[in-house]
C-alpha cells in the first residue's frame, strides 16, 4: 500500500518525468496578490493570468500539488468538517495544466493511464461524466470528450454520463475563459452497483479527478466565443485518492491523518481514534486535526488570525478547535501549539516552507489559545444556562405538557431561577428543594440535588444526557435567544458561528436573523463612537499616569483607574462591548503622541478575556490617555491590565523618528546653519520635515541628503538618550531645538553617534526629544525622500521613507526603469536619455498639430464668415486652444466690424464655448458672458466672462450643436 507522500509524488513524477511538464511549487495558501480571494482555493489560481490572457509563463506544461482552505466565502467546507469521512477545510489539489499547448484527448488518456495503469484503480469502478450542452445558451453538448473516453481509454458507453451546466461547465465569472469539464468518479459500492449515484452527492460515488477543457470567452453579451488558445486545467483531491489508493473508506483514516491523531492523543491523553461519526470524542479528532493543519499552513504563509476577513476565520477556525478540544478531550489548557511539530514534520517535506518559521507559528497560537480560553469556561457556561432555558421555555409553551424533576447544577439553577447569568441568585444545594423559575410558567419545576463526589466535567455529562432525554419530548425547536448569542460572542468571544455548531450538537436553534441584527447595530454603534470620540475639553480630574515605560516594547501590567467618555473622566464601574473611551491605567509603555511623533496603538487586554482596541494615545497634562474601542469582554476600573503597543507599528515609527534627527544634521551639512527647523510629523508610514529654506531643492540636493542620511545608517551608529539640567544642554555643541518649544527642566537628549555627551561635537546630531528612537542607526534600513514642496514663504517641506516602505519605494522605481528599458530594448542606463529624445520628438510634433490646427481653423473661420450675414458669425470650429480661438475672434472683429461671435468646439469629449460682441452690440443689451452661461448650462459646464468676452466649458459633448444654437438665438434676439 503505498504512503501518502508516495502517491503525492507519483502524482507529480507521471507529469513532470514522462509527460514533460514543469513542475511549480504551490503558491502560498494566502494569496497576497489577489484581493479577489479570501484563500487559495483551487490549483488554478495562481495561473489565472495565463487564463485571462494578462500573463505568460516560460513553459506550456505545469504539475505540482497546490495548498488550497475552503472555509469563508464562496466556497465554505467549516461548518462540514467532523461530520464526514470527506470534508476538510485544508486539503491538497494534486494538478497538471496546458497553457495552449495539449488539450482534451491527451489529458483524458493520460488522466487514465495514471489511474489504471499505474495506480491499478479497478476500470470497471471508474465512471465518467461529460458535458451535456446548453441550447438555450448556445453551449453545445460536448460530444468530443465522451469520443476521446471511448476511443482513448476504452470507457464503455455505460459508463459515460452527462451532466448539467453545474455539474459540468466551468467559468471563472460572469464573463472571461470558460469551458466544459469532465469529471472522473469512483464506484465504492459493494457489487459496483453505483451509477445511478453519479453526480447525486453520495459518499459511495465520489469525484475524484475533475479535467477542465478552457476553450470559450464568455462575452458581455453572454454569447461564447472560441479562445484563440484552449488549456487544460485539471484538479484531483489528494487526500480523496489517498483514502481510494490505501483501501480507506474515510480521507480521516489515511496516513495523512493518522500521525496528526497521535499527536492529539499523545498531547490530551485521549482514548484513541475510532473513526465513529457520531461519536463526539471522534469528531473532534477530525476537527483538531482538520484545523491545526490549516492554522498551520495559514499562519506559515503569512496569515493571523484577528476580527477581519481572513483573520476573523482563522480565529473562528482556532477557536472551534480550541473549544473542542475543551469540552470533549478536557484540555483547559493551551494545546494547539503542540500540534504544529507533528504538522510540520509530516508535510515539511512536500512543502519546505513549513520548515522556515514553526516557533512563530506555535508563538502565534499558543497567544491566541491563551486568550480564548480566559473566556471560555465562562461563555460555555453561560451556553449551557441558554440551552436549558431554551428547552424549559418550549416545553412549558407545550399545552399539557409538564416537566419532570430533573438534576441541574446548581449554577443553571441559580441562573433559570434568577437573571440567566453568571453570579445571580443562588440556591442551597444541600436543602435539596425544588426551586421555581420566576421567567418560566410554574409548571416548570427544577429539582437541586448534592453534587458532591461529582466533578464539573461529569456533572456535565449527566446533565448533557437529561437534557438529550427532554429534548425528545419537544413538540417545537428550543431556540436560544438572539440576546444572548451576541452576548457569547461580544463578551465571551464565542462566535455565532460555534454558537450554531453546539446548538446543533444539543438539537436545538439560535435566534440567527435577531443576532445578524442585534450585531449590525453594534457594529454601527462602534463605528459611530470611533468617528465621535475627540477628546477636548475634559471636565473632572486627569490622574497622573507613569509612562516611564513608553521607552521599551515589553509588554507591561497596570490598573484600570478610570475613563474618558463625553469630554469627562469617570472613576467608577466599567463599560461593555462597542463602547469607546479613552482609558486611564495608572502605568503605561503607550507613547502618547507629543512633539511631532504620533501615539500608539495596540491591545491592552485583561485575563478575563476583556480586549481594549487602542486606536490612539493622547497626552493631557500629565495623564496618557488610551482612545480606543471595548472588542470583548467587560472593563472595570480596578481591573488588573496587560498593555501591549502594536509593535510592528512602533518600529516603524521609530524608524522614521531617528531618520528625521539625522536629515536635521544633513540638511544643515547640505545648505548651511540658516537651515531651522519649522515643524515635523513623524508616524509609521513617512517622517515630514518643515524647514526653513527660500528656494526648492535641486535633484542634486536630494541626492546629498539622502546620501548623508545613509552613510549614517550603514556606519550603524548609536542612539541614545540621555536626561540633563536645561541650561547645560543648551551649552552641547550644535545642539538642535525647534524655535519658539517650551523644553522641561531637565531635559531630554537625542545623541546619535557619541556614546555619551562629553563626546559630542558640533558634526553630531544632538537634539533635545522626549520620542522613541532605534538603538542603532542600522536600524532604520534605506532611506528615501519622496517629495518636497512649499509650505509656507521661506519655508520648504521633505517627506521621506524608511525602512520596509522605503525598499517598496526603490523596488517600484526599479521595475518602472526596468519595465521601460524593455520596452526600448536598451540598457537601464539609457532610459532617461531616450525618455528625453522622445519628450522633444513630442514637443516637436505637438507643435507641428499646433500649427496644422491653426491652419484647419482659419479655413473653417473663413467658411463661417462667407456663410453669415456679415453681423453674426456662429458655428463648430475645429478644436485648436484658447488662444488660437480667441485670435479668430479679433480677426473676424477686424474684417467685419461691429458683429457678434459665436463659436462651439469638442476637445476630445470635452466641449467649450466662446462668445465675443463688439461694443455697438454691447451698447445694445447684448452681453457676451450670459449668453455663454446660459449656452453652458446645455453642455453641463459653466463659464462666463466680461460683456464682449466669455468663455465656457463643459461635460456633455453631445449637446454642443444645441448649446451654440441656443446662444446664436440669444444673440440674434437682442440684436433685433
Amino acid at each position: 500500500m503505498p504512503t501518502a507522500n508516495e502517491i503525492r509524488q507519483q502524482f507529480i513524477d507521471f507529469f513532470c518525468s514522462k509527460h514533460g511538464h514543469t513542475f511549480v511549487p504551490s503558491s502560498p495558501v494566502v494569496p497576497w496578490d489577489d484581493p479577489t480571494l479570501m484563500f487559495a482555493n483551487a490549483g488554478m489560481n495562481q495561473f489565472k493570468d495565463v487564463f485571462l490572457g494578462t500573463g505568460t509563463r516560460p513553459y506550456k506544461r505545469a504539475a505540482n500539488t497546490q495548498k488550497c482552505i475552503r472555509a469563508g466565502g464562496k466556497h465554505n467546507d467549516l461548518d462540514d468538517v467532523g461530520k464526514d469521512t470527506y470534508h476538510h477545510t485544508f486539503f491538497e489539489m494534486l494538478g497538471n495544466w496546458s497553457f495552449g499547448d495539449y488539450f482534451k484527448r491527451e489529458a483524458i488518456r493520460w488522466a487514465w493511464e495514471l489511474l489504471t495503469d499505474v495506480w491499478k484503480i479497478d476500470k470497471s469502478r471508474l465512471h465518467v461524466t461529460v458535458f451535456e450542452g446548453d441550447p438555450a445558451n448556445g453551449i453545445p453538448r460536448d460530444d468530443e470528450a465522451a469520443g476521446f473516453w471511448e476511443s482513448e481509454a476504452g470507457v464503455p458507453k455505460s459508463h459515460i454520463h452527462y451532466g448539467n451546466k453545474k455539474d459540468n461547465f466551468w467559468e471563472m465569472g460572469e464573463t472571461g475563459p470558460c469551458g466544459p469539464c469532465t469529471e472522473i468518479h469512483i464506484d465504492l459500492t459493494p457489487d459496483k452497483s453505483g451509477a445511478k449515484l453519479v453526480n447525486a452527492g453520495s459518499p459511495l460515488v465520489m469525484e475524484i479527478w475533475n479535467l477542465v477543457f478552457i476553450q470559450f470567452n464568455r462575452n458581455a453579451d453572454q454569447s461564447l466565443t472560441p479562445l484563440p488558445a484552449q488549456h487544460v486545467d485539471t484538479g484531483m483531491g489528494f487526500e480523496r485518492v489517498t483514502a481510494v489508493l490505501q483501501g480507506k473508506s474515510s480521507n480521516y483514516d489515511t496516513d495523512v491523518f493518522t500521525p496528526l491523531f497521535t499527536a492529539i492523543r499523545d498531547v490530551t491523553k485521549a482514548l484513541p481514534y475510532g473513526g465513529d461519526l457520531n461519536d463526539l470524542q471522534d469528531v473532534a479528532y477530525r476537527v483538531i486535526g482538520d484545523h491545526i493543519r490549516t492554522l498551520t499552513f495559514s499562519i506559515a504563509d503569512g496569515a493571523v488570525p484577528s476580527n477581519e476577513k481572513r483573520g476573523y476565520v482563522l480565529r473562528s477556525i482556532l477557536r472551534r478547535a480550541v473549544r473542542y478540544g475543551w469540552q470533549q478531550f478536557g484540555m483547559t489548557q493551551p494545546f494547539l501549539h503542540q500540534l504544529v511539530p507533528a504538522v510540520v514534520e509530516n508535510f515539511g517535506g512536500a512543502f519546505p516552507e513549513l520548515k522556515r518559521d514553526p516557533a512563530r507559528v506555535r508563538a502565534v497560537l499558543l497567544d491566541e489559545e491563551t486568550s480564548f480560553l480566559r473566556t471560555l469556561s465562562s461563555g460555555l457556561t453561560m451556553f449551557r444556562v441558554a440551552k436549558w432555558r431554551a428547552l424549559a421555555a418550549t416545553l412549558a409553551a407545550q399545552s399539557g405538557c409538564r416537566v419532570e424533576s430533573f438534576r441541574v447544577h446548581s449554577y443553571i439553577s441559580a441562573a433559570l431561577k434568577g437573571s440567566g447569568r453568571i453570579g445571580g441568585p443562588v440556591a442551597d444545594s444541600e436543602s435539596k428543594t425544588l426551586v421555581s423559575s420566576n421567567q418560566l410558567e410554574d409548571e416548570c419545576a427544577f429539582k437541586l440535588v448534592d453534587s458532591s463526589g461529582l466533578s464539573k466535567e461529569q456533572i456535565h455529562k449527566v446533565n448533557d444526557r437529561e437534557f438529550a432525554t427532554l429534548r425528545q419530548s419537544c413538540l417545537t425547536e428550543p431556540i436560544i435567544d438572539a440576546k444572548t448569542a451576541f452576548d457569547l460572542h461580544t463578551e465571551q468571544g464565542i462566535f455565532i458561528d460555534i454558537t450554531e455548531q453546539m446548538a446543533a450538537e444539543a438539537r436545538i436553534l439560535v435566534d440567527r436573523a435577531g443576532y445578524d441584527k442585534l450585531f449590525a447595530e453594534f457594529k454601527e454603534t462602534s463605528a459611530q463612537g470611533r468617528k465621535k470620540l475627540v477628546v477636548t475639553a475634559v471636565k473632572g480630574e486627569l490622574p497622573t499616569t507613569d509612562d516611564d515605560a513608553k521607552y521599551a516594547l515589553a509588554a507591561i501590567a497596570g490598573k484600570v483607574v478610570g475613563f474618558v467618555k463625553d469630554n469627562a473622566v469617570i472613576a467608577t464601574g466599567s463599560i461593555g462591548p462597542g463602547e469607546s473611551v479613552g482609558l486611564l491605567v495608572d502605568r503605561t509603555n503607550f507613547y502618547g503622541e507629543q512633539g511631532g511623533q504620533v501615539g500608539d496603538t495596540g491591545l491592552i487586554r485583561t485575563d478575563t478575556g476583556a480586549d481594549f482596541e487602542v486606536e490612539d494615545t493622547q497626552r493631557l497634562g500629565s495623564a496618557i490617555l488610551h482612545i480606543g474601542t471595548l472588542s470583548q469582554g467587560r472593563l472595570a476600573v480596578g481591573d488588573t491590565v496587560t498593555l501591549s503597543p502594536t509593535l510592528t507599528r512602533r518600529l516603524d515609527v521609530q524608524r522614521n523618528h531617528t531618520a528625521t534627527h539625522l536629515l536635521n544634521l544633513a540638511l544643515r551639512d547640505t545648505l548651511g546653519h540658516h537651515v531651522e527647523q519649522k515643524g515635523s510629523l513623524v508616524d509609521d508610514g513617512k517622517t515630514r520635515f518643515d524647514f526653513s529654506h527660500d528656494k526648492a531643492l535641486t535633484n542634486d540636493d536630494i541626492r546629498q541628503l539622502e546620501h548623508h542620511v545613509n552613510r549614517s545608517v550603514l556606519e550603524d551608529q548609536p542612539v541614545s538618550a540621555v536626561t540633563m539640567p536645561l541650561g547645560e544642554a543648551k551649552k552641547l555643541p550644535g545642539v538642535r531645538a525647534v524655535f519658539g518649544e517650551k523644553y522641561p527642566d531637565p531635559v531630554r537628549v537625542v545623541l546619535i553617534g557619541p556614546d555619551k555627551v562629553e563626546a559630542a561635537s558640533v558634526d553630531d546630531s544632538i537634539e533635545f526629544c522626549g520620542g522613541t528612537h532605534v538603538e542603532r542607526t542600522g536600524s532604520i534600513g534605506p532611506f528615501r525622500i519622496i517629495s518636497q514642496e512649499a509650505v509656507a514663504k521661506g519655508v520648504r517641506r521633505l517627506t521621506a521613507v524608511t525602512g520596509r516602505a522605503a525598499l517598496t519605494d526603490l523596488q517600484d522605481r526599479a521595475v518602472a526603469v526596468d519595465t521601460l528599458a524593455a520596452r526600448f530594448q536598451c540598457a537601464a542606463s539609457d532610459v532617461l536619455p531616450r525618455v528625453e529624445a522622445l519628450h522633444e520628438e513630442l514637443a516637436r510634433l505637438r507643435e507641428q498639430i499646433r500649427k496644422n490646427a491653426v491652419a484647419d481653423l482659419a479655413g473653417a473661420v473663413d467658411k463661417l464668415i462667407a456663410e453669415s450675414d456679415g453681423k453674426l458669425v456662429a458655428g463648430i470650429i475645429p478644436a485648436a486652444g484658447a488662444d488660437a480661438n480667441r485670435a479668430q475672434v479679433d480677426r473676424i472683429r477686424s474684417k467685419l466690424g461691429e458683429c457678434v461671435v459665436v463659436f462651439g468646439w469638442d476637445d476630445n469629449g470635452k466641449p467649450g464655448l466662446l462668445v465675443g460682441v463688439t461694443d455697438t452690440y454691447v451698447k445694445a443689451g447684448l452681453h457676451a458672458g450670459k449668453i455663454v452661461g446660459a449656452a453652458a448650462a446645455l453642455v453641463d459646464g459653466k463659464g462666463g466672462g466680461n460683456p464682449t468676452l466669455a468663455q465656457a466649458g463643459g461635460k456633455n459633448s453631445a449637446k454642443l450643436k444645441e448649446a451654440v444654437e441656443h446662444a446664436t438665438r440669444l444673440a440674434r434676439e437682442k440684436m433685433s
